[in-house]
């Protein structure tokens, strides 16, 4: 009795051992668990294949026998040639990049009978842990998708264009490996002509400036069987998401788009002329880099003379005042490889939006047009008073001054200095009711610094002019004359007190009487009180405050030109 006890108690010891470690169930065919499928998945593996794989090979126990994880590399193979055991050969095909699967596989589809050395004993089950990295195959080509393209492509790469472009890489299953963005700085090298990559090279070409790409290359276009030596594996399928930002060619000129242009065009500019313009610029991506608006003031400069970059100096030629235009320079017209150091970088494409304000030539006059009244008996002259309207602007049409704005004429003496040179020269000539157009150069007006607030350095002038009265002046050099002959008892009549000496109240109050009787003439356009005065210091020849008959003199009596009698 007490051994049949035992005996039960050893065979409920042995069935609860049975039941806690099963005995693997046979397998007719592979089995295959997806223990994580992606959401989107572009390709499976198909037979011919060629694949990297991380996997755990284990018993049915959970014993592990191998793993390409502890050897740090994938397992790179082709499938459907007999590289594999026939079990992971069939079960590999329908595997997507970055699927997950666990594959259990039959003795007689994995080591059979022989096993594999001390590793794998016969007729076992192996269970495999897979996920899928990488598929290529030995047809496969460079594949492109455009997920962005600009609306305006006026060109694209081209064989030997120069570009620059912003680029992650990752390998297929999303591992970044390198990325221009990280580094702040585009890349740039030259297209089609094997300073890239072979994928790359095909890849690019076709692209427009703005494009947004992803380039998907085998690795016998990428870095082949050995990889990079650090990021990139050996037989790795390589992915760029790239953007072009720049492209040109070395034998490339400016080029230009006139966007308006004023009608009439009576000039156009010509290398020596110096121009007053306002511009955007901005790289070949649209990035702003400056503007003349920004600072509220045109830039100024020669034009053909090596003033600016030779691009502009090209694209500025040939323009019209007014005009708007687009000019596009490579980079070895504008700032080469090296670029400004600070917002232009080297070898950049460069676009200028141009509006022309104003352009001259340093030998230019000043340039009269109008028709004279029918009756113009009396043209102005040095030393005339004249009185006119004007309304004047800058030549882009800007407005800057009237005289009709306050109702009231302006009023200079010719050849007195009280307005610019190319206005007494454009006033000079001219009949009471004419009236003319005014183009004056900056040098024959207000010159390089301008007037503050009002008149732009270096601008050029336009003057609507209307004369409307004249008054003859005096010969050159004089301040009053006689219009009849001149009394011989002149001192003795200045001298009212009978002092033997002039005051300068005797002196003023009879040439103001003088000039009131007809008798005599002061220049006219200036004060008369100063005139007199001016005429009275020249005749105090000892600077005493008083005049004596022996300094006494007429105009005809000096040497030279004096405001005298």
């Amino acid at each position: 009795m007490i051994q049949l006890l035992v005996q039960m108690i050893l065979l409920a010891v042995l069935v609860t051992f049975v039941a806690c470690n099963p005995q693997p169930l046979p397998l007719d065919d592979i089995v295959i668990e997806k223990t994580f499928t992606p959401e989107r998945c572009d390709r499976m593996v198909k037979s011919g294949d060629f694949v990297r794989y991380h996997y755990i090979g284990m018993f049915p126990d959970g014993k592990k026998f191998d793993s390409s994880y502890d050897r740090g590399n994938t397992y790179n193979v082709f499938v459907g040639q007999k590289q594999l055991i026939a079990g992971m050969d069939k079960a590999l095909v329908g595997m997507c990049v970055n699927e997950r699967w666990m594959i259990k596989i039959p003795p007689h589809l994995a080591y059979g009978k022989d096993g594999y050395g001390d590793i794998i004993p016969a007729d076992s089950i192996l269970h495999f842990d897979v996920l899928m990295l990488d598929i290529w195959n030995k047809e496969d080509k460079v594949q492109i998708k455009t997920y962005h393209k600009p609306e305006s492509c006026v060109r694209t790469v081209q064989v030997s264009d120069y570009v620059r472009y912003h680029y992650n890489g990752t390998l297929l299953d999303g591992t970044l490996f390198d990325s221009s963005h990280t580094r702040m700085r585009t890349y740039d090298t030259y297209v089609g002509i094997g300073w890239l990559i072979a994928g790359m090279d095909q890849g690019l070409l076709g692209m427009c400036v703005g494009e947004k790409r992803i380039i998907t290359m085998p690795p016998f276009l990428g870095y082949g069987e050995n990889g990079d030596g650090s990021d990139i594996p050996g037989q790795a399928s390589l992915v760029f998401d790239v953007i072009l930002l720049d492209l040109h060619n070395p034998k490339d000129e400016i080029t230009v788009q006139v966007q308006s242009l004023p009608d009439p065009c009576p000039r156009k500019s010509e290398v020596g002329d110096f121009m007053r313009y306002h511009y955007n610029g901005s790289l070949l991506d649209g990035t702003f880099f400056d503007s003349s608006y920004s600072r509220n003031r045109t830039y100024d400069t020669y034009i053909g003379k090596g003033y600016v970059i030779a691009g502009m100096d090209q694209g500025l030629l040939g323009v019209c005042v007014g005009e708007h235009r687009r000019i596009v320079i490579p980079p070895h017209l504008a700032y080469g490889e090296e670029g400004t150091g600070t917002k232009i970088p080297g070898s950049a494409v460069l676009v200028f939006d141009v509006h022309i304000i104003d352009f001259h030539n340093p030998s230019d006059i000043v340039e009269v047009t109008g028709v004279k009244p029918e009756n113009c008996t009396h043209n102005a002259k040095r030393g005339d008073f004249v009185k006119y309207h004007y309304n004047a602007t800058l030549m882009d049409g800007t407005h800057i001054g009237s005289t009709h704005t306050f109702g009231k004429t302006y009023d200079v003496v010719l050849g007195a200095g009280q307005v610019v040179i190319g206005m007494e020269q454009g006033l000079i000539g001219m009949c009471v009711g004419e009236k003319r157009k005014l183009v004056i150069p900056p040098h024959l007006a207000y010159g390089e610094r301008g007037v503050d607030g009002e008149v732009p350095g270096s601008a050029v002038l336009v003057f609507d002019v209307e004369l409307v009265d004249l008054e003859d002046g005096l010969p050159e050099g004089y301040m009053f004359v006689w219009n009849g002959d001149v009394s011989p008892n002149l001192f003795s009549e200045m001298d009212k007190n009978k002092d033997a000496q002039v005051d300068t109240t005797e002196f003023s109050d009879y040439i103001l009487q003088q000039v009131e009787e007809g008798k005599g003439r002061l220049a006219p356009g200036f004060e008369p009180q100063r005139i007199i005065q001016n005429m009275y210091d020249n005749q105090d020849r000892n600077k005493d405050g008083k005049i004596t008959e022996d300094e006494f003199k007429l105009k005809a009596d000096e040497a030279g030109p004096h405001d005298e009698l």
